[in-house]
């Protein structure tokens, strides 16, 4: 049985890693990227970054002054037992949001919407978010912490059985357009794709898909991971570096799409861009109270993404 104490601590630890280390897989694409840039404006700004990402984790300070918007993805297995309940858990989560971002001097980004008034602590109305699934036959809690940052970069529009796949083609590069030739993406970027199912639905799997998969992960429907590999290709050949600037390097670490069932006639399509600072962090915790940092989450498992009725 997990204690809340317990539960507390691994969001604590999940929020400080978020913030201070870099995805191991980010950071092997991040040094690809330089190896192979070679303009010499992108290939300095992709030295500082790599720079920057080990001062961060040396020093236990943020990897960007933006740190984003604190969220929580939480995988429970169906044999897990809570000692005092979920409502304790999102109690704890709640305060050691606050904790954290008052010992790592992480700067409040959360306010009130109208008034603008900042309780300094990335607390507030539905903040931080949290979201849930489940995993059958384990009994383990597991929690992901995600500081989403950057303002751009997001888009949505509605196909229709005309678009085909010509119709994802150009929402990307649209979106590529936009926000990534402008360095509003702050790139380089982790790009989700999210097709089908409801409007909200495809753009928090499209942004899923950015935040909470590793770079290199394929799909496993082979005709979604075909066009997985032909996505990043294409955003890459358009010759955007690092911040945007002209260059080799390549624009996106890597392109992931989740697909939904989705209306016969209509097929929502959400583009969402993760921004370099890719801030992930994933804490397993087991029945004895034992976390265990890992590297991917399980957030996208065979069941979560499973077929049919049942």
């Amino acid at each position: 049985m997990i204690s809340t104490n317990d539960l507390g601590s691994a969001v604590y630890e999940a929020h400080r890693l978020a913030a201070t280390v870099l995805p191991t897989d980010v950071r092997l694409a991040f040094k690809q990227m330089h190896q192979r840039e070679t303009q010499p404006l992108p290939e300095r700004v992709m030295s500082e970054i790599l720079d920057n990402v080990e001062i961060a984790e040396m020093d236990q300070r943020p990897i960007c002054a933006d740190v984003g918007v604190p969220r929580l993805y939480v995988v429970v297995g169906d044999k897990c037992e809570l000692a005092d309940g979920f409502v304790q858990f999102e109690r704890a989560a709640r305060e050691a949001t606050a904790r954290i971002t008052k010992d790592l001097a992480m700067r409040s980004n959360r306010c009130h919407p109208l008034t603008r008034a900042n309780p300094g602590l990335n607390v507030g109305v539905f903040a931080p978010n949290i979201e849930y699934r489940f995993e059958p036959d384990v009994d383990w809690f597991e929690i992901t912490a995600v500081h989403k940052g950057g303002a751009f970069g997001s888009d949505f529009r509605m196909l229709v059985d005309g678009d085909g796949t010509d119709g994802i083609r150009k929402g990307l590069l649209d979106a590529v357009a936009e926000f990534g030739r402008r360095g509003l993406t702050c790139p380089p970027v982790t790009i989700g794709v999210g097709l089908g199912g409801t409007k909200d639905q495809a753009f928090a799997i499209a942004k899923q898909a950015a935040q909470l998969r590793p770079v290199g992960d394929r799909h496993p429907d082979p005709i979604v991971a075909e066009l997985e590999d032909e996505l990043h290709e294409m955003v890459d050949g358009l010759g955007l570096g690092a911040m945007g600037y002209p260059g080799s390097g390549g624009y996106a670490t890597d392109v992931h799409m989740e697909i939904a069932y989705t209306h016969s006639a209509l097929t929502p399509l959400g583009i969402h861009q993760l921004c370099q600072a890719a801030r992930r962090a994933v804490i397993r915790v087991s029945p004895d109270g034992t976390m265990e940092p890992r590297d991917v989450p399980a957030w996208f498992s065979e069941y979560s993404r499973r077929e049919g009725i049942l």
